[in-house]
């Protein structure tokens, strides 16, 4: 993956204000991007996926630019070929795992047949191990199964990257702990990059090969690695 990112904007919540300044260029397949809540992780992250507008800058993902407020380019999050792993997974209540995973590939506003079956969703059923699931629907699944399903969701569409906002917050000690490394042999066997945010040392410490550590909207070279915060 090939991430030249730079953008600027202010940023306010209630009376605090600060300006969000982010630069980096990697040619990382796992970039973690690390800091405390408030520090503009998620501003980051929604910028590339289009769900956020910078102020200023650019951002460009293996050589296409996404974002050139010089230049006038602002793809839609549908044509910049991304998929964003939301916090709590936002699958749809209503939809069975095959449904949900087939949305994916849905145009329109029309949800997948509870009966149709699609060669590309047939297989991120079976690379996340959910086919005996797939009739099931979200509420009863275990937090792991829901990751899974969103997981799939996501890569159903053949993304250039993945983007992951904070995906073990939702999830207790144990659980975390099995995700984060069945989310790095995934991410391994199947190649595709991401990016994700955290505030947690150890999702860093497992899934960062590039490491941004941002704080009050700003990298922060000078701060103490996030290594010597691992208690």
């Amino acid at each position: 993956m090939q991430l030249d990112l730079d953008i600027r904007a202010t940023l306010r919540s209630g009376k605090r204000s600060f300006t969000l300044r982010v630069q980096c260029v990697s040619n990382s397949q796992r970039i973690a991007v690390f800091g405390p809540s408030g520090a503009g992780k998620s501003m980051t992250l929604k910028a590339i996926a289009g769900l956020f507008t910078p102020e200023a800058g650019h951002i460009r993902l293996n050589g296409r630019t996404l974002f050139d407020s010089a230049a006038g380019i602002n793809l839609a999050p549908q044509q910049r070929n991304v998929a964003y792993l939301f916090q709590d997974y936002a699958l749809f209540p209503h939809l069975t795992v095959r449904q949900n995973v087939g949305f994916g590939l849905a145009r329109g506003w029309f949800n997948p047949r509870a009966r149709a079956r699609h060669d590309k969703v047939e297989h991120w059923l079976a690379a996340f191990h959910l086919q005996e699931l797939a009739h099931q629907y979200p509420d009863e699944l275990s937090g792991g199964q829901r990751q899974r399903v969103a997981l799939a969701r996501a890569l159903v569409s053949d993304p250039a990257a993945l983007l992951l906002d904070e995906p073990f917050a939702a999830l207790d000690p144990a659980l975390r702990v099995k995700m984060r490394k069945e989310l790095s042999q995934w991410q391994e066997r199947l190649g595709v990059p991401m990016i994700l945010i955290t505030h947690d040392p150890e999702d860093v410490r497992l899934l960062g090969e590039h490491v941004l550590t941002l704080r009050d909207g700003q990298i922060d070279s000078g701060q103490t690695p996030w290594e010597e915060q691992i208690g």
